[in-house]
């Protein structure tokens, strides 16, 4: 009798951070931009669309923007968005939004746009 209790007290106390450690994992880097930057950067990564050019984004498939792109100026850029010089948002920061791990998963993505 003893031992059931225990056991289902052990699994009360287990199963709920089970089920959000699932949770903690990084999300997958396509779903990332497709839901937080594809709608200025395109889902090709060009930056062809009327908000991205309206807001002047970069082509990530050009080879020069990418060798000028180092990670840590990715990452700083990703964290903390994009003002322009009168101090109006162009890019809004993810730091709140993005664990470090899909911020890198996004990174790692971005330089997949790269054509030779």
């Amino acid at each position: 009798m003893k031992t059931k209790f225990i056991l289902k007290l052990t699994v009360a106390a287990v199963l709920p951070m089970a089920l959000t450690m699932g949770s903690a994992r990084a999300a997958d880097p396509k779903e990332l931009w497709d839901k937080n930057c594809a709608a200025c950067h395109g889902k090709d990564g060009r930056g062809d669309t009327k908000m991205g050019k309206k807001v002047g984004v970069k082509d990530y498939t050009d080879p020069k923007i990418q060798a000028g792109l180092t990670d840590e100026k990715a990452l700083k850029t990703i964290k903390e968005g994009i003002k322009d010089d009168k101090g109006k948002e162009r890019m809004k920061p993810y730091a709140d939004a993005l664990t470090d791990d899909e911020v890198k998963g996004l990174i790692g993505y971005i330089r997949a746009f790269k054509k030779p």
